[in-house]
Protein backbone atom coordinates (compact mmCIF):
# COMPACT_ATOMS: atom_id res chain seq x y z
CA UNK A 1 0.00 0.00 0.00
CA UNK A 2 1.51 3.32 -1.05
CA UNK A 3 1.80 6.12 1.46
CA UNK A 4 1.12 9.02 -0.90
CA UNK A 5 1.10 9.85 -4.60
CA UNK A 6 -0.71 6.91 -6.15
CA UNK A 7 0.25 6.75 -9.84
CA UNK A 8 -3.25 5.72 -10.94
CA UNK A 9 -5.11 8.76 -9.62
CA UNK A 10 -2.57 11.49 -8.81
CA UNK A 11 -2.19 14.27 -11.36
CA UNK A 12 1.61 14.11 -11.10
CA UNK A 13 1.62 10.73 -12.83
CA UNK A 14 -1.02 11.37 -15.49
CA UNK A 15 -0.21 12.70 -18.94
CA UNK A 16 -2.18 14.64 -21.52
CA UNK A 17 -3.52 11.54 -23.26
CA UNK A 18 -4.59 9.84 -20.04
CA UNK A 19 -6.22 13.02 -18.78
CA UNK A 20 -8.27 13.47 -21.96
CA UNK A 21 -9.34 9.83 -22.01
CA UNK A 22 -10.23 9.92 -18.32
CA UNK A 23 -12.98 12.53 -18.75
CA UNK A 24 -11.96 14.05 -15.45
CA UNK A 25 -14.28 16.67 -14.01
CA UNK A 26 -13.62 16.55 -10.25
CA UNK A 27 -10.45 17.64 -8.43
CA UNK A 28 -9.69 16.30 -4.96
CA UNK A 29 -7.29 18.64 -3.18
CA UNK A 30 -5.46 17.30 -0.09
CA UNK A 31 -4.06 19.91 2.26
CA UNK A 32 -1.68 18.99 5.05
CA UNK A 33 1.21 20.27 7.13
CA UNK A 34 4.79 19.56 8.16
CA UNK A 35 5.03 19.82 11.94
CA UNK A 36 5.86 17.93 15.10
CA UNK A 37 3.47 15.07 15.94
CA UNK A 38 5.08 13.95 19.16
CA UNK A 39 7.97 11.52 19.19
CA UNK A 40 5.98 8.73 17.53
CA UNK A 41 4.41 10.10 14.32
CA UNK A 42 6.03 11.61 11.22
CA UNK A 43 6.08 15.36 10.66
CA UNK A 44 4.06 14.85 7.49
CA UNK A 45 1.25 12.93 9.14
CA UNK A 46 -1.45 15.44 8.13
CA UNK A 47 -0.30 15.39 4.52
CA UNK A 48 0.02 11.60 4.40
CA UNK A 49 -3.47 11.02 5.79
CA UNK A 50 -5.35 13.63 3.75
CA UNK A 51 -3.66 12.40 0.57
CA UNK A 52 -4.44 8.76 1.30
CA UNK A 53 -8.08 9.61 1.90
CA UNK A 54 -8.22 11.54 -1.38
CA UNK A 55 -6.59 8.70 -3.32
CA UNK A 56 -8.92 6.05 -1.96
CA UNK A 57 -11.93 8.20 -2.84
CA UNK A 58 -10.64 8.92 -6.34
CA UNK A 59 -10.20 5.20 -7.03
CA UNK A 60 -13.92 4.69 -6.47
CA UNK A 61 -15.40 7.81 -8.08
CA UNK A 62 -15.70 8.26 -11.83
CA UNK A 63 -14.01 11.39 -13.16
CA UNK A 64 -12.07 12.22 -9.96
CA UNK A 65 -8.35 12.90 -9.78
CA UNK A 66 -6.06 13.96 -6.93
CA UNK A 67 -4.10 17.18 -7.09
CA UNK A 68 -0.58 16.85 -5.57
CA UNK A 69 -0.93 17.64 -1.87
CA UNK A 70 -0.06 20.93 -0.28
CA UNK A 71 2.52 19.63 2.24
CA UNK A 72 2.73 22.82 4.31
CA UNK A 73 0.05 24.59 6.29
CA UNK A 74 -0.44 27.28 8.92
CA UNK A 75 1.48 25.65 11.77
CA UNK A 76 2.78 28.60 13.76
CA UNK A 77 0.84 27.52 16.85
CA UNK A 78 2.81 24.22 16.84
CA UNK A 79 6.23 25.80 16.28
CA UNK A 80 7.26 25.45 19.95
CA UNK A 81 8.08 21.83 19.14
CA UNK A 82 10.73 21.33 16.46
CA UNK A 83 10.23 21.25 13.64
CA UNK A 84 7.32 23.13 12.05
CA UNK A 85 7.56 24.37 8.46
CA UNK A 86 4.75 26.92 8.46
CA UNK A 87 3.08 29.15 5.92
CA UNK A 88 1.35 32.38 6.88
CA UNK A 89 -2.45 32.19 6.70
CA UNK A 90 -2.50 34.62 3.79
CA UNK A 91 -0.01 32.42 1.95
CA UNK A 92 -2.23 29.35 2.35
CA UNK A 93 -5.16 31.38 1.06
CA UNK A 94 -3.17 32.64 -1.93
CA UNK A 95 -1.84 29.18 -2.82
CA UNK A 96 -5.29 27.60 -2.68
CA UNK A 97 -6.76 30.43 -4.75
CA UNK A 98 -4.05 29.82 -7.36
CA UNK A 99 -4.76 26.08 -7.35
CA UNK A 100 -8.49 26.70 -7.82
CA UNK A 101 -7.82 29.20 -10.60
CA UNK A 102 -5.41 26.87 -12.39
CA UNK A 103 -7.88 24.00 -12.39
CA UNK A 104 -10.78 26.27 -13.34
CA UNK A 105 -8.82 27.54 -16.35
CA UNK A 106 -8.76 23.98 -17.66
CA UNK A 107 -12.46 23.41 -17.26
CA UNK A 108 -12.64 21.87 -13.80
CA UNK A 109 -15.70 23.13 -11.94
CA UNK A 110 -16.06 20.59 -9.13
CA UNK A 111 -13.65 20.74 -6.19
CA UNK A 112 -13.37 18.77 -2.97
CA UNK A 113 -10.77 19.96 -0.46
CA UNK A 114 -9.69 17.31 2.07
CA UNK A 115 -7.93 18.98 4.96
CA UNK A 116 -5.65 17.22 7.42
CA UNK A 117 -4.62 20.05 9.75
CA UNK A 118 -6.51 22.29 12.16
CA UNK A 119 -4.52 25.43 11.31
CA UNK A 120 -5.72 25.27 7.71
CA UNK A 121 -9.44 25.36 8.46
CA UNK A 122 -9.89 29.14 8.41
CA UNK A 123 -7.57 29.81 5.41
CA UNK A 124 -9.38 27.14 3.38
CA UNK A 125 -12.74 28.68 4.27
CA UNK A 126 -11.61 32.13 3.15
CA UNK A 127 -10.00 30.90 -0.07
CA UNK A 128 -13.02 28.80 -1.02
CA UNK A 129 -15.54 31.55 -0.34
CA UNK A 130 -13.52 34.16 -2.21
CA UNK A 131 -13.18 31.87 -5.21
CA UNK A 132 -16.87 30.91 -5.15
CA UNK A 133 -17.96 34.56 -5.14
CA UNK A 134 -15.72 35.23 -8.13
CA UNK A 135 -16.79 32.07 -10.01
CA UNK A 136 -20.48 31.38 -9.44
CA UNK A 137 -20.38 28.25 -11.59
CA UNK A 138 -17.70 26.63 -9.43
CA UNK A 139 -18.80 23.90 -7.04
CA UNK A 140 -16.63 23.69 -3.93
CA UNK A 141 -16.97 21.25 -1.02
CA UNK A 142 -14.64 21.08 1.97
CA UNK A 143 -14.00 18.34 4.51
CA UNK A 144 -12.24 20.58 6.99
CA UNK A 145 -11.66 18.12 9.86
CA UNK A 146 -11.71 14.47 8.81
CA UNK A 147 -10.75 13.40 12.34
CA UNK A 148 -13.92 14.91 13.79
CA UNK A 149 -16.15 13.55 11.03
CA UNK A 150 -14.72 10.03 11.32
CA UNK A 151 -15.30 10.05 15.06
CA UNK A 152 -18.93 11.07 14.60
CA UNK A 153 -19.54 8.38 11.98
CA UNK A 154 -18.09 5.53 14.02
CA UNK A 155 -19.81 3.86 17.01
CA UNK A 156 -19.26 5.83 20.23
CA UNK A 157 -17.34 2.96 21.82
CA UNK A 158 -14.69 2.84 19.08
CA UNK A 159 -12.20 4.90 21.06
CA UNK A 160 -11.08 4.66 24.67
CA UNK A 161 -9.87 8.18 25.47
CA UNK A 162 -11.24 11.63 24.57
CA UNK A 163 -13.35 10.18 21.74
CA UNK A 164 -10.12 9.47 19.86
CA UNK A 165 -9.31 13.14 19.51
CA UNK A 166 -5.98 14.87 19.97
CA UNK A 167 -3.01 15.99 17.92
CA UNK A 168 -1.17 12.69 17.36
CA UNK A 169 -3.67 11.16 19.76
CA UNK A 170 -5.55 7.86 19.68
CA UNK A 171 -7.38 8.48 16.43
CA UNK A 172 -4.60 10.08 14.40
CA UNK A 173 -2.07 7.51 15.58
CA UNK A 174 -4.48 4.72 14.69
CA UNK A 175 -5.01 5.89 11.12
CA UNK A 176 -1.25 6.25 10.69
CA UNK A 177 -0.84 2.67 11.89
CA UNK A 178 -3.31 1.63 9.18
CA UNK A 179 -1.74 3.72 6.40
CA UNK A 180 2.01 3.82 7.15
CA UNK A 181 2.88 1.62 10.14
CA UNK A 182 6.57 1.73 9.26
CA UNK A 183 6.57 5.44 10.15
CA UNK A 184 5.01 5.00 13.60
CA UNK A 185 7.12 4.43 16.73
CA UNK A 186 4.65 3.22 19.35
CA UNK A 187 7.37 2.83 21.97
CA UNK A 188 7.76 6.62 21.95
CA UNK A 189 4.01 7.36 22.06
CA UNK A 190 2.99 9.70 24.87
CA UNK A 191 0.27 12.34 25.23
CA UNK A 192 -1.98 14.19 27.62
CA UNK A 193 -5.65 15.15 27.56
CA UNK A 194 -5.83 18.91 28.16
CA UNK A 195 -8.56 20.34 30.34
CA UNK A 196 -10.40 22.67 27.96
CA UNK A 197 -13.65 24.54 28.65
CA UNK A 198 -16.82 23.52 26.85
CA UNK A 199 -18.67 25.76 24.36
CA UNK A 200 -15.91 28.35 24.06
CA UNK A 201 -12.60 28.38 22.23
CA UNK A 202 -9.38 29.39 23.92
CA UNK A 203 -6.62 30.51 21.57
CA UNK A 204 -3.51 28.56 22.56
CA UNK A 205 -0.02 27.72 21.51
CA UNK A 206 0.59 24.00 21.66
CA UNK A 207 3.11 24.08 24.48
CA UNK A 208 0.30 25.35 26.73
CA UNK A 209 -1.59 22.08 26.16
CA UNK A 210 1.08 19.41 26.36
CA UNK A 211 4.79 18.91 27.10
CA UNK A 212 4.98 16.02 24.62
CA UNK A 213 4.01 17.51 21.26
CA UNK A 214 0.91 15.30 21.37
CA UNK A 215 -2.51 15.45 22.99
CA UNK A 216 -4.97 12.65 23.65
CA UNK A 217 -3.70 9.16 24.36
CA UNK A 218 -1.75 7.64 21.45
CA UNK A 219 -0.94 4.55 23.51
CA UNK A 220 -4.54 3.40 22.93
CA UNK A 221 -4.13 3.47 19.15
CA UNK A 222 -4.46 0.33 17.03
CA UNK A 223 -4.28 -0.49 13.34
CA UNK A 224 -7.83 -1.85 13.51
CA UNK A 225 -9.22 1.47 14.76
CA UNK A 226 -7.32 3.25 12.01
CA UNK A 227 -8.74 0.99 9.33
CA UNK A 228 -12.24 1.71 10.61
CA UNK A 229 -11.54 5.45 10.46
CA UNK A 230 -10.18 5.30 6.93
CA UNK A 231 -12.99 3.11 5.65
CA UNK A 232 -15.78 5.16 7.20
CA UNK A 233 -14.47 8.50 5.94
CA UNK A 234 -13.80 7.18 2.42
CA UNK A 235 -17.26 5.59 2.25
CA UNK A 236 -18.79 8.85 3.45
CA UNK A 237 -17.00 10.94 0.81
CA UNK A 238 -17.73 8.51 -2.01
CA UNK A 239 -21.43 8.57 -1.14
CA UNK A 240 -21.37 12.36 -0.91
CA UNK A 241 -19.79 12.75 -4.35
CA UNK A 242 -22.16 10.23 -5.93
CA UNK A 243 -25.13 12.09 -4.49
CA UNK A 244 -23.76 15.42 -5.70
CA UNK A 245 -23.05 14.02 -9.17
CA UNK A 246 -26.63 12.79 -9.38
CA UNK A 247 -27.85 16.39 -9.14
CA UNK A 248 -24.92 17.95 -11.04
CA UNK A 249 -23.59 19.47 -7.84
CA UNK A 250 -26.47 21.95 -7.64
CA UNK A 251 -26.60 23.66 -4.26
CA UNK A 252 -29.95 25.42 -4.33
CA UNK A 253 -32.35 24.17 -1.70
CA UNK A 254 -35.42 25.95 -3.01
Amino acid sequence: MGIILDKDVNLLFLNGKKFREGNYDKALIPVGSCENHGDHLPFGSDTIVSTKIAEEVAKRVKGAFVVPPLPYGMSEHYAMFPIAVSLKPETVIAVLRDVFESLYRHGIRKFLVINGHDGNIEPIEIAARQFKVQHKDARIAVLDAWWVTAGKLLPPDTFEVWEGLGHAGEGETSINLAIAPELVDMEAAKGVVPKLPEHIKIVWTFDELTPYGATGDPTKATKEKGEKMLNVIVDFLVKFIEEMDAKNWEYKQY
